[in-house]
């Protein structure tokens, strides 16, 4: 039977048409998916989160190292204990006095080696030697790596880290295109035999079921399309597969997949691509994986949260042997090496929560990024940011504010009730090096959970006696710490008005010297020296430290009747152990792009506001605080290494502080409700003890060396009774005494007599009313 062509001529016309526009059409449009894929691609691929860094480790044969934290430390770097000599990197053994490391790569900017295998031999809280295993070659320093402190995400909330193909082994890549795409490098893109079995398997169950996806197509999904499953959206990530094949490389395509696809979940965080895969299961380089981690990373990527061995490990392991298998079959690993696979364990890392560390410490770094750079920069441009923070110190900071805290609740006055609701009682901790600004901790409140309010930076609480040193440092030009002050009680007229300063302990003594009255904290000789030298000045001193609070020169002043931010307490008390320098407080320190290269450097900046000697001599006086004063009870607490400082309680005591420092080292503490009700402590008694705990735990940031003389300083015998230089050599009982060098006694007609002092203070505090 012939057909009439002629007949049907118009339709065919239609029908070719028809043809010819579809193909214009698929034309266009595939002309339009080209440029798309080619801006998509062309430009930043991914959005990799900024990460903030803590400081690295320096560790070196002599230093002090407090084993519990340490420990913790190595915990938190992903080094995991095993029962052999460390043979890969990460692996970790303890054997009692020894602790024995395979040492991550380091990859700071500016430092690189790769990991070997370390000895560390202790002698209770020293690191004595340090050598290479296994040639026992003694080491001089070895650079413990930075601990990620946290991310900048997007709101995506995607965690990667890229990887070049080239530098993974074989069998990863193979145990990939096994699981995934096995003909991936024969098709252009779209494996009709895939497309022809999931379309029968279709067919038969009436719905769509299954894709026949290529790892082309399921990188076309990834990037441009959803997971809806509609023969619409199946249709243009065909398109898109050919459009990817025809503009790139298969193994450009092969990197681009494994650095895209998602691999599992780590609390909010998503873990994307086989690098970062890598080391969330099995804490390593995706280079070094094993045969057996490699099929097991290949099989999650059909469902992460179904075959992850932190889920199932006994359906995690079948779906790794059947990879095994067919990579076996298909000739991509050798017989032994199939069997010593199928018989390795699935042992994943294990891992922590996503990092949340130091979180008061992290908000002030981002806020001095903020100024930097936009939120959705950080976000993407995977920025290294790197800290001066000292994990370890802020792990110690955490734990003993926490203890503190719960000590002094459980001793306060009507807590009849633990059940009762109330007001947590706060605290803030700051830790820093004097003579650098480096900010080494900072804990701004007791549960950053509950309350994101740094109250080491953005509260203003009242400074008590803390302040009194600028009254003292003020004084210094004129008095010497044998300077005799009046203990008297005096009434001053402040505005019109009556005023008289109490003292918080029973001294009844009408006469002390300077070095006592700051090292027990007297109230009234502090208002009298502060008469003495001038108010004026006193304001004058304390402005030279650069608080941001205005300083009036009422006499309250010299008692600390004023409001600071504790971050400018600390700052200011920097200046006396580094020598009369003033340093800014640093916490961020080095910004770099993701190719290594610095972006923002920051370098310490100090300016000197006081003469070395003086700083020396207010050192001086605050060790007798220590020694002798309300911080006597450090020793109870069992610090006996040099330490210089001062307490603080405010009126009612709503506030205590202690502020104390040592050569190497400042911390200070505050404890106190936010409503500012009565904490029912002193500051020794609140504040100090936290201090105590603090320091203790971090003996690699403490030398235990003390405070050097600088020039223009001398030393006098005098009577500790009367506190007069002992010229005559009459004295029954002398002490050494630090003098600025133009302030050196020179009376010699001065001899010991009990009343001396007492006698010439009579005749001259006469009056009980000054004027102000």
């Amino acid at each position: 039977m012939l057909i009439n062509f002629r007949k049907y001529r118009s339709v065919l016309l239609i029908l070719l048409a028809l043809l010819l526009v579809a193909v214009g059409a698929s034309g266009l449009y595939g002309w339009h998916l080209y440029h798309e894929v080619e801006q998509r691609f062309s430009g930043r691929r991914w959005s990799i989160p900024s990460q903030i860094f803590s400081d690295a480790l320096l560790l070196y044969p002599g230093m002090r190292i407090h084993r519990p934290s340490f420990s913790n430390k190595l915990h938190r770097l992903g080094y995991r204990p095993v029962k052999h000599v460390p043979r890969t990197r990460g692996e970790m053994r303890s054997t009692g006095t020894a602790v024995e490391l395979f040492l991550h790569d380091l990859q700071l900017p500016d430092d690189r080696r790769e990991g070997f295998a370390v000895r560390l031999r202790f002698d209770r809280q020293a690191l004595v030697a340090l050598t290479r295993i296994p040639s026992g070659a003694p080491l001089a320093l070895v650079t413990l790596e930075p601990e990620q402190l946290g991310f900048f995400f997007g709101p995506e909330r995607e965690k990667r880290e890229l990887i070049a193909i080239d530098q993974l082994p074989p069998w990863l890549t193979g145990a990939v295109l096994t699981a995934e795409d096995s003909r991936f490098f024969e098709h252009f893109g779209l494996d009709w035999r895939g497309i022809g079995r999931a379309f029968l398997a279709n067919l038969r169950s009436g719905s769509i079921r299954q894709g026949g996806s290529t790892i082309t197509q399921q990188l076309a999904k990834n990037f441009f399309l959803t997971s809806d499953r509609t023969l619409a959206r199946k249709w243009k990530e065909m398109l898109l597969a050919l459009v990817i094949e025809w503009r790139y490389e298969k193994t450009t395509i092969l990197e681009m997949y494994l650095n895209e696809i998602y691999l599992g979940q780590n609390g909010s965080v998503s873990i994307n691509g086989i690098g970062e895969a890598s080391r969330f299961y099995f804490g390593k380089p995706a280079r070094d994986v094993t045969i057996a981690e490699a099929a097991t990373l290949a099989g999650l990527i059909k469902s992460p949260n179904t075959y992850s061995p932190y889920v199932d490990p006994d359906r995690c392991r079948q779906r790794r042997d059947g990879i095994l298998g067919v990579m076996h079959r298909h000739g991509l690993i050798s017989a032994e090496d199939y069997d010593s696979a199928r018989r390795a364990d699935v042992q994943p890392a294990g891992f922590t929560p996503h990092p949340n560390a130091a979180s008061y410490f992290v908000d002030y770094i981002s806020g001095q990024l903020s100024e930097l750079y936009a939120p959705e920069d950080l976000a993407s441009l995977g920025l290294s940011i790197y800290t001066t923070l000292d994990t370890q110190v802020q792990e110690a900071a955490e734990t003993a504010l926490e203890k503190g805290l719960a000590r002094i609740e459980a001793g306060m006055p009507g807590a009849v009730d633990p059940a009762a609701p109330r007001e947590p009682l706060q605290g803030a901790v700051i830790v820093m090096k004097p003579q650098t600004g480096a900010v080494l901790a900072m804990v701004g409140g007791r549960d950053y959970r509950l309350s994101q309010f740094n109250r080491v930076v953005q509260a203003r609480r009242q400074a008590g006696s803390t302040f009194k040193v600028f009254t003292y440092l003020a004084a210094l030009d004129t008095h010497t710490p044998i300077s005799a002050l009046s203990n008297r009680a005096r009434t001053y007229t402040v505005n019109g008005k009556p005023w008289q300063p109490r003292n918080d302990s029973a001294l009844d003594t009408p006469v002390i010297s300077l070095r006592e009255a700051l090292a027990k904290s007297v109230n009234r000789a502090t208002v009298d020296l502060a008469m003495q030298v001038g108010m004026e000045k006193v304001v004058q001193t304390a402005e030279l430290f650069g608080f941001s609070t205005p300083l009036e020169p009422y006499p309250s002043l010299s008692l600390g009747a004023v409001d600071v931010a504790p971050i400018e307490l600390a700052r200011a008390y920097c200046v006396f152990p580094a020598a009369g320098l003033l340093p800014v407080p640093i916490g961020l320190r080095d910004v770099y792009d993701e190719n290594s290269q610095p972006l923002e450097r920051r370098h310490m900046q100090v300016r000197r506001i006081i003469p070395p000697n003086r700083a020396f001599l207010m050192t001086s006086l605050l060790r007798s605080a220590v020694l002798q004063g309300t911080a006597r009870g450090l020793a109870d607490w069992g610090i006996h290494f040099p330490v210089a400082g001062k307490t603080g309680t405010t009126n009612n005591s709503r506030d205590a502080w202690f502020v104390g420092y040592t050569p190497d080292i400042l911390i200070l503490v505050w404890v106190g409700y936010d409503s500012g009700a009565s904490i029912h402590a002193s500051g020794a008694g609140a504040a100090l003890p936290i201090w105590a705990e603090l320091a203790r735990a971090i003996p690699h940031q403490i030398t235990g060396g003390d405070f050097g003389i600088p020039p223009g300083i001398e030393e006098r015998i005098i009577c500790s009774r009367d506190g007069f230089a002992d010229f005559g050599g009459t004295c029954p009982e002398t002490m050494p005494e630090w003098f600025l060098e133009k302030n050196v006694p020179e009376d010699s007609a001065l001899f010991y007599h009990p009343d001396s002092v007492f006698k010439r203070l009579m005749q001259k505090f006469k009056g009980t009313v000054d004027d102000f």
